[in-house]
C-alpha cells in the first residue's frame, strides 16, 4: 500500500502549489485511478509516488514506512527494486535494442542477465510484439513501443506500477492490451496508479482519485 498523508509540491517558489494538502491511500491488489484536468499535477502525483521528486510538505509512506525523508541512495533502491513505471511516451533508449530496453532495469535491481532475458522474452510474446528484440525503438511503432515499455515495468514483478497516461497515444486494440497487463499485476498483488483522463481507464478502476 501507498499512502499520502498533507502532501503539498510546487515546483518553484513563484509557482502555483499542487495538492493542498492532500491525502490518500493507494491500495494493494487495486487500480487506481488519478484523474482530473490538464495541469492538476496527475503527472507529478506519479513522479512523487515514484520517489523521482520530493515533496513540499506532507509525506509519503509505502507499506507503512515513512521515504519521504530518504536519502537519494535508499530512494533509489526502493525504485529499482519495488516500483514499475509507463511513461506517457514509453521513454525508451533509442540507441538501445527492443530486449536491452526491457531487461536493463530488472538488472538494475539485481535479477541475472539471463533470467531477466528470458522473463522479457516472455513479456514480449504475452503483450504481442513479435519484432526482431535486436530492433531498435525508433524503428516500431508507438503502440509496439508502449508495450515494450509495459514489459520493462513489469520485468521484475513490482509491488508497485505506476502508469502515466498509459494509452493516450494508443489504438483501441494496444490500450486494451495494456489495461489488461495493469489489471492482471493487481490482481498479483501490485499497487497499480494510474495518471489518466481517458473514461474507458477510469471507468475499468477500483478507485479514483479526482485532482
Amino acid at each position: 500500500m501507498i499512502s499520502i498523508e498533507a502532501l503539498e509540491f510546487r515546483y518553484s517558489a513563484g509557482s502555483d502549489e499542487l495538492f493542498g494538502g492532500l491525502t490518500h491511500e493507494f491500495l494493494t491488489g487495486a487500480v487506481s485511478v488519478v484523474t482530473g484536468a490538464s495541469g492538476r499535477g496527475k503527472s507529478t502525483l506519479l513522479y512523487l509516488l515514484g520517489l523521482l521528486v520530493r515533496p513540499g510538505a506532507g509525506s509519503i509512506a509505502i507499506d507503512g514506512d515513512d521515504v519521504s525523508s530518504l536519502g537519494d541512495g535508499e530512494r533509489s533502491r526502493i525504485r529499482s527494486r519495488t516500483i514499475g513505471f509507463v511513461f506517457q511516451d514509453a521513454a525508451l533508449d533509442p540507441t538501445r535494442s527492443v530486449i536491452d530496453n526491457v531487461v536493463e532495469g530488472g538488472i538494475y535491481a539485481g535479477i541475472g542477465r539471463k533470467r531477466a532475458e528470458s522473463r522479457g522474452r516472455e513479456l514480449l510474446q504475452r503483450f504481442g510484439v513479435t519484432l526482431r528484440e535486436d530492433r531498435k525503438p525508433g524503428e516500431v511503432s508507438g503502440g509496439q513501443a508502449q508495450r515494450v515499455g509495459l514489459c520493462r515495468a513489469l520485468l521484475k514483478e513490482p509491488g508497485i506500477v505506476l502508469a502515466d497516461e498509459p494509452t493516450g497515444n494508443l489504438d483501441a486494440d494496444s490500450a486494451d492490451v495494456v489495461l489488461a497487463a495493469l489489471r492482471d499485476a493487481a490482481n498479483a498483488g501490485a499497487a497499480v496508479v494510474i495518471a489518466s483522463h481517458d473514461p474507458r481507464v477510469v471507468e475499468a478502476a477500483d478507485d479514483v482519485l479526482a485532482l
